[in-house]
């Protein structure tokens, strides 16, 4: 579902997205508030959400989209500063970050990944992510279930998911094999009760298990 208050915008996508066999527009939104009206409806596996639009912006829209479909993944498009928004989009639910600008083959990459249950935590969110959360007070790690129960390794893994790396590039810098990462990041987002990496990003950052310097 494309959500976007230009119109020119949503063309645009639209024509990039329609010449791939596996990916079909479900739906169009102008802003927010209609895109939460049509989502029910709609039944996307992947918005494409702008940040700034009237009525409603796709921040308070991706919060009400992941409430009332949590199946539904949101990937947040925008031309602005990502430190601006990145910490409240993923708070929100946001499953990944896209720039407006991005190469098609980049969008339509990004959208398989999202759609295939991981998420786009591309260096640049995560350095952004890091810069706001660095800016907040630690929180208690008692406010975070489950991160007591982290072993050693999920720890080791649990950093490195926190440096934005793939869990192709987690298995080489641990000389695991990959299909042993993804068993472990399984176990991390169960134990975190996270819905994706992202979210187990932010917890790791937001109860201090990880810190800038030491992430």
């Amino acid at each position: 579902m494309l959500v976007d208050d230009q119109e020119m915008v949503r063309v645009g996508f639209r024509m990039i997205l329609e010449a791939e066999s596996d990916l079909a527009i479900v739906g169009e939104a102008g802003d927010g508030a209609a895109a939460v009206d049509l989502v029910d409806a709609a039944r996307p596996d992947v918005v494409l959400m702008d940040v700034r639009m009237p009525r409603m912006d796709g921040i308070e829209a991706c919060r009400l989209i992941r409430d009332r479909r949590p199946d539904t993944r949101v990937m947040m498009l925008t031309t602005f500063d990502l430190h601006d928004y990145v910490h409240a989009a993923l708070r929100a639910g946001a499953s990944g970050f896209m720039l407006k600008d991005a190469p098609a083959e980049q969008l339509v990459e990004a959208i398989r990944i999202i759609a295939n249950g991981d998420a786009l935590l591309a260096p640049s969110v995560t350095q952004a992510l890091i810069d706001e959360i660095a800016r907040r007070p630690v929180g208690d790690p008692m406010a975070f279930p489950g991160l007591e129960t982290l072993t050693e390794r999920e720890l080791d893994v649990i950093r490195l998911m926190a440096k934005g790396r793939s869990n192709a590039e987690i298995a080489t810098d641990l000389y695991l094999g990959e299909a042993t990462i993804k068993t472990h990041v399984g176990r991390i987002l169960a134990k975190l009760a996270a819905r994706d990496r992202v979210q187990a990003v932010v917890i790791a950052y937001e109860s201090g298990l990880v810190t800038p310097g030491n992430g």
